[in-house]
Parts: structure tokens; C-alpha cells; sequence
């Protein structure tokens, strides 16, 4: 009996050991990120160690000071809420009309639907920047927004944790005279606060993180976005590493506490979403 309570504790300190060991290794690259924003400029290119032997805390305000990156931050925030809502919105109401309502050819949009999340983006890149330049959207909110309002995946998050909620919840609402709208709003939303969290969370942190599309659709460093703020540390002579690695620390603190904050009902929702196909 004491034989197995000491191989079972030793499984057990095994399994914590690789646990503890691939989650440093998984860090490693984050840590590294934040010790170089803290190094001299010439210790960049010195041994590689992951603790500095001297911080040099002015990379922060001197990497803020190379470009407008207030303005980077706003554009930045003014895109990702904007695409975070619409995704949420119109993703919501494209996944309610997919797991309850009767339609012809419903099944060939699902199908649809199934194929847009195989495309990659690069695909549509060309045809996306023609439409917005014959609407005359470049360098403009709507361009960096509005071509993005809609996500398959988000409709498929919501098809699926529609599916899970019992119809006759949905028949009481109706019976009581509300319309379609009103059951989303106040009855199915409700019921569904987990996906709308994770949905929300996938679309504020492609939107934050996204390079390709803001580059392409703005000129001017008025409307540019954070992520393509940071290129301007790379140049023909070389790049600034230690202001690069400043600013990207600070470029990452809204997507991390954006997943802190809703990481519970991150996890919730993607779990309730598998619950019925």
C-alpha cells in the first residue's frame, strides 16, 4: 500500500515537473521580450542572459516618443471595439437564423459558412482593398471596421450554443407576444453570456493584433493602428531592439487583460458551443 501512495506521489511530481517545464518554456519568449525592453541598447548583442544586469527603464518613454503611438493606441481601440461589437452583433443574429429559423437553402449556407473559414485572408486581400477604394474608404475608419463586421467562425460559435438552448424557452417568449429580436435580446443573449464573451474576446484580439489589413488600407500616420506603428523601429540602418521590445510589451497589455478579464467566460463559452451539432 505505501508502495503505491510513493509511485503515485512520484507520478504526480513527474507530471507537475513537464507541466512546470513546458509552460517556462512556453513563457520563454514573453520573458525574453519583457528582459531585452529592459536592456542598454548595447547589451542587446551581449551573452545572452534573460536577467539584465542593469534596467534600463527609459526604453519605455523613449519608444513611446520615436512616433504618435497615443494616436496609434486610439486608432487601435477605435477599430478593435468597433469590429468587436459588429462581429458580435451581426455574428449573433447570422447564428440564430442558422439553428432556429427555416429558410430555403439553409443548409447550403451553413455549408457557406463552413467554406469562408477555410479561405485564408491573404485570398481575399486584393478584392477586399479594390471594394474599399471604390467606396473611397481608404486611410478611414469604415475601411479598417466595416469589411470586417462578421466573422465565420463567431457565426458558427453562435449556431452551435444556439442549438444547446431548449426551444421551449424560446415558445414561452412567443407565447407572452415577443418578437424575434426581443427573444435574442432577452432571452437567448442571456442565456448565451459565455459565447458572447468568447466571441468577443476572439474578435477584440484579432482586431487589436492585426497587422496585414491596417496596413493596406491606410496611408497616412494619422490613421495608422499600433501594430504597424511598431515597423517604424525597423529601418534601412538597422532596428532599435530594446524600443521595439518597449513597445511591444506595451502593444500586448490590452489583449492580455482583455483575456484576463473574460478568461472564465472565455473558457465557458467555447465549451458550451460543443455541447450539440
Amino acid at each position: 500500500m505505501r508502495q503505491r501512495s510513493v509511485a503515485r506521489a512520484a507520478t504526480t511530481a513527474g507530471m507537475h515537473a513537464a507541466l512546470l517545464a513546458g509552460a517556462f518554456f512556453s513563457a520563454l519568449p514573453f520573458l525574453w521580450l519583457l528582459t531585452t525592453s529592459l536592456k542598454p541598447e548595447k547589451a542587446v548583442f551581449s551573452p545572452p542572459l534573460l536577467i539584465p544586469t542593469r534596467f534600463e527603464w527609459m526604453n519605455y518613454a523613449r519608444a513611446m516618443q520615436v512616433a504618435p503611438f497615443d494616436r496609434f493606441f486610439l486608432n487601435s481601440a477605435i477599430m478593435a471595439v468597433g469590429i468587436t461589437v459588429t462581429q458580435t452583433v451581426f455574428s449573433g443574429l447570422a447564428g440564430y437564423a442558422l439553428a432556429r429559423m427555416h429558410f430555403p437553402a439553409k443548409h447550403l449556407f451553413f455549408i457557406t459558412v463552413l467554406a469562408a473559414m477555410m479561405i485564408p485572408q491573404q485570398v481575399t486581400l486584393i478584392p477586399g482593398f479594390l471594394i474599399v477604394s471604390r467606396l473611397g474608404w481608404i486611410d478611414t475608419y469604415a475601411a479598417l471596421i466595416v469589411p470586417r463586421a462578421t466573422s465565420a467562425f463567431a457565426v458558427l460559435l453562435f449556431r452551435q450554443s444556439f442549438l444547446s438552448i431548449p426551444v421551449e424557452i424560446e415558445e414561452a417568449a412567443r407565447i407572452d407576444g415577443a418578437g424575434t429580436l426581443t427573444i435574442i435580446a432577452r432571452v437567448v443573449a442571456p442565456l448565451s453570456r459565455p459565447v458572447v464573451a468568447a466571441s468577443a474576446i476572439f474578435s477584440f484580439l484579432f482586431a487589436w493584433n492585426d497587422f496585414l489589413w491596417p496596413l493596406v488600407v491606410t496611408n497616412s500616420t494619422r490613421m495608422q493602428t499600433v501594430q504597424v506603428g511598431l515597423a517604424m523601429f525597423s529601418g534601412r540602418y538597422g532596428t532599435f531592439w530594446t524600443l521595439l521590445a518597449a513597445a511591444t510589451v506595451v502593444a500586448l497589455l490590452p489583449s492580455v487583460l482583455a483575456f484576463l478579464a473574460g478568461q472564465r467566460r472565455f473558457i465557458e463559452g467555447i465549451a458550451s458551443s460543443a455541447v450539440k451539432g
